[in-house]
């Protein structure tokens, strides 16, 4: 964390993700993080208490301004959504923004202690925050979710829910990790609870950070065991099993569901 713009070296460029609301500053017409001087940005100098440090990037430091709701009057730059980076193709850009994202998000978040009420203040050692009355001590959130491609034969599972309607997109099964239970007992609990059927023969892929807000995804393969799919009817509004070359349209490859979609069809093409 930078306390101030008193260690910043104003002499050097530095990358800057400059947040207000839930979008991204960025040049006008460009996707992309802002390249610029500390001096050259005086329309968030008034926001220097509230820099972070996030770290660096093709060699040069990169840190995050938040500057909260406030719209800024802004001529050579304009605001982009997370989703538009996303869809960038650029996942290191894509990553950078993900990690500064979370990190001002959990700065907003607890500006008061949730023990006692009072104000809380930044560690100067670790990301963290602590009360400076009761010393309760707070780290960024991260919200552990399983996420999950089923295979049946030469057909794949694809689901689905409210937020996919509006772009007419299927994807995998996903869920929160409840407490107390293990990652591979939260993919079966969810495929039950959202489609009424059973798999077997569960396989970890992979993980991706996912900053919407604060989620770690954890991806697995699995084979279809029994049951007929009865959708719950308030996640999930629909699901089918797809034939791999009749699938509908469903997320690129930069997020896990994609590369798990990908993974999947591979799998039934090489048997």
């Amino acid at each position: 964390m930078i306390k101030s713009a008193d260690r910043i070296n104003t002499e050097d460029q530095a990358i800057w993700l400059i947040f207000s609301g839930d979008r991204l500053v960025s040049y006008k017409d460009q996707v992309g993080a802002i390249q610029q001087h500390w001096n050259e940005l005086t329309f968030v100098h008034q926001y220097a208490d509230e820099l972070i440090l996030i770290g660096e990037h093709g060699g040069l430091t990169c840190y995050a301004i938040d500057v909260g709701q406030e719209q800024l009057d802004l001529v050579e730059h304009d605001t982009i959504s997370m989703r538009t980076v996303f869809m960038n193709h650029d996942m290191t850009l894509f990553e950078l923004v993900a990690r500064a994202w979370q990190l001002v998000l959990f700065k907003r978040t607890h500006r008061f202690c949730g023990q006692c009420g009072s104000a809380m203040q930044q560690v100067d050692w670790e990301m963290a925050v602590q009360c400076h009355r009761c010393s309760h001590r707070c780290y960024p959130r991260v919200s552990p979710c399983i996420i999950v491609s089923i295979r049946k034969g030469n057909k794949i599972l694809l689901a689905q829910g409210k937020s996919q309607r509006e772009r007419k997109m299927f994807s995998t099964l996903a869920g929160f990790v409840e407490s107390g239970e293990t990652l591979e007992q939260a993919v079966h609990r969810e495929v039950y609870e959202e489609v009424k059927i059973k798999i077997k023969n569960l396989e970890y892929f992979g993980s991706q950070p996912w900053p919407f807000p604060h989620s770690l995804m954890m991806g697995f393969l699995a084979d279809y065991d029994s049951g007929e799919i009865i959708v719950d009817g308030r996640e999930i509004l629909e699901a089918h099993w797809f034939d791999i070359d009749k699938l509908p349209f469903f997320p690129p490859n930069m997020s896990i569901a994609g590369r798990l979609i990908e993974e999947t069809v591979k799998r039934i093409n090489s048997n």
